[in-house]
C-alpha cells in the first residue's frame, strides 16, 4: 500500500506532493493504486512521475478510464492522479491507466479556440503563473491585462489547499517576467518599460530578467523555489530560453525568432513539467496565438483595481462610465488619473467575458437583451427628440 504519510525524503515531494493531496488521495488507498503527477499529455496519453521505493519513475499512462466529454475535465500537464500501474496494456504500450484526478487546486483556463462555448485548461495546481514578455518587440499592454486576467481568474477551490496557504486572491500568484532584457541597452529606458507594465499591472511584480546575461534570474528562481510555476506567453517570448536557463541544462528546444517580423516560432508543442534544481516545478508550455477569456470576472475585477475603485464612487451603480453625469470614471480619464487606453482595454475584455459567460447563462443573455432593448429605446428617444427640437427651431415655436 502507498504511504501517504509526508516528509522531507517523501519520494513526490520533489513535484510538490503535500498533505493536502495526501488527503484527496485517502480514498484511493489500499486498493492498489498510487499517486502519480502528470508532466506530460500527448494524444491521449500522459507521462506520469510515480512513487518507486524510495524514488521516482516516469511511467506512460492511457486516459481512457477518466475519459469525459467535459474539456475542464480532461487530464492536463500539472494534475495529480490515481494511477493504476497493474493494467498496463502491452498492445497499447502503455505502462497503466489513469483511474481518476484528484481535485485541482487551482486550474489557469481560457476559452477553447472554437465557436462552443468551452473552456480549455492549460496548466494545474499551479502557484505562480509568470507571464513572459519579450522586449524585443513592442510592448501591449493591452495583451498583457489579458494574461493578467487569466491569471488572476485561475482559483477552482475543488481541493484542500497547501499547508503554507494560497495566494491571497485565493489562487495563482501572478508575476509578469520582461525577457531579453539585455536588448535594452539603456537602464533609464529599461526602467521606463518596467513603469508602464506595472501600471498595466498594479499590485503584481514586474521583473526585467535575461538569460543570456543571468540578470534577474536569481531573484526568479528564489520565486519559483519550492512551488509549481507556469510559464505563459506567446511565441518568441522566451519561454523555452528562460526554462533551460532556471533548469541549467538544454531540457528544451529553442529556435530563433523570425528576422522580418520578430515572432516567435513554436518549438514547444507540448505542455512539460521540469523540475528545478533549487526546489520546485517548472511547467513550460507551447506559446498562444490568442487567449480567451473564460469566467474571468474575478480575474478582471483585480487586474483593473484601479478602474472597479473609481467604479464605486460613480453616481449611478450601473454606470456604463460613458457619457453619464457623475461617473468618476470618466471625471479621472478627464484628469489624467486613468489612461483612456487602460478604460477602453477594460470595456473590450469585460464585453468578452459577458459574451462568453452569456453562452451558458439563460439568465445572464435574457439580462443582456433587455439591456440591448432599453438602449436602442433609449437611442430612438434621444434621435426623435433632437429631430422635434430641430422642427421646433424652423417653425419658430
Amino acid at each position: 500500500m502507498f504511504d501517504l504519510e509526508l516528509s522531507a525524503a517523501h519520494p513526490l515531494t520533489s513535484h510538490g506532493w503535500d498533505d493536502g493531496f495526501a488527503a484527496s488521495f485517502t480514498p484511493f488507498a489500499g486498493q492498489g493504486f498510487v499517486p502519480g503527477r502528470i508532466v506530460r499529455v500527448d494524444r491521449g496519453r500522459v507521462d506520469v512521475v510515480v512513487p518507486d521505493g524510495a524514488g521516482i519513475r516516469t511511467v506512460l499512462a492511457g486516459t481512457g478510464l477518466v475519459a469525459t466529454s467535459d474539456p475542464m475535465r480532461v487530464p492536463c500537464t500539472g494534475d495529480w492522479a490515481v494511477v493504476d500501474l497493474a493494467n498496463g496494456r502491452v498492445g497499447d504500450h502503455v505502462d497503466g491507466v489513469l483511474r481518476a484526478l484528484l481535485p485541482r487546486r487551482t486550474a489557469l483556463v481560457r476559452s477553447a479556440s472554437s465557436k462552443r462555448s468551452e473552456g480549455q485548461v492549460l496548466a494545474s495546481n499551479v502557484d505562480n503563473i509568470v507571464i513572459c514578455v519579450s522586449l524585443a518587440e513592442q510592448l501591449d499592454l493591452g495583451r498583457i491585462e489579458r494574461f493578467l486576467a487569466l491569471a488572476l481568474s485561475s482559483s477552482t477551490g475543488e481541493g484542500p489547499g497547501r499547508a503554507s496557504g494560497l495566494s491571497a486572491g485565493g489562487g495563482a500568484q501572478p508575476l509578469v517576467v520582461l525577457t531579453k532584457a539585455d536588448l535594452v541597452a539603456d537602464p533609464v529606458a529599461l526602467g521606463h518599460l518596467v513603469a508602464d507594465v506595472s501600471a498595466a499591472a498594479p499590485g503584481v511584480q514586474v521583473l526585467a530578467v535575461s538569460a543570456a546575461t543571468g540578470d534577474g534570474l536569481d531573484t526568479l528562481a528564489a520565486v519559483s523555489a519550492g512551488a509549481t510555476s507556469v510559464l505563459l506567453g506567446r511565441s518568441g517570448a522566451g519561454k523555452s530560453t528562460l526554462a533551460n536557463a532556471l533548469v541549467g541544462a538544454d531540457v528544451q528546444d529553442v529556435r530563433a525568432v523570425r528576422d522580418q517580423d520578430g515572432k516567435g516560432r513554436h518549438t514547444t508543442t507540448t505542455r512539460d513539467l521540469l523540475v528545478l534544481p533549487g526546489g520546485g516545478v517548472l511547467i513550460d508550455t507551447p506559446g498562444l496565438r490568442g487567449v480567451g477569456m473564460w469566467d474571468a470576472e474575478g480575474g478582471l475585477a483585480r487586474t483593473f483595481s484601479d478602474v472597479d475603485e473609481l467604479a464605486r464612487q460613480c453616481r449611478f451603480q450601473d454606470c456604463a462610465h460613458d457619457a453619464e453625469p457623475g461617473c468618476a470614471v470618466q471625471d479621472a480619464v478627464e484628469d489624467g488619473e486613468l489612461a483612456l487606453r487602460r478604460l477602453e482595454s477594460y470595456r473590450k475584455l469585460q464585453r468578452e467575458n459577458q459574451r462568453i459567460v452569456a453562452k451558458t447563462d439563460v439568465r445572464l443573455r435574457a439580462e443582456i437583451r433587455r439591456d440591448w432593448k432599453r438602449k436602442q429605446a433609449l437611442g430612438r428617444h434621444m434621435m426623435e427628440r433632437k429631430r422635434g427640437q430641430g422642427t421646433e427651431r424652423r417653425t419658430g415655436r
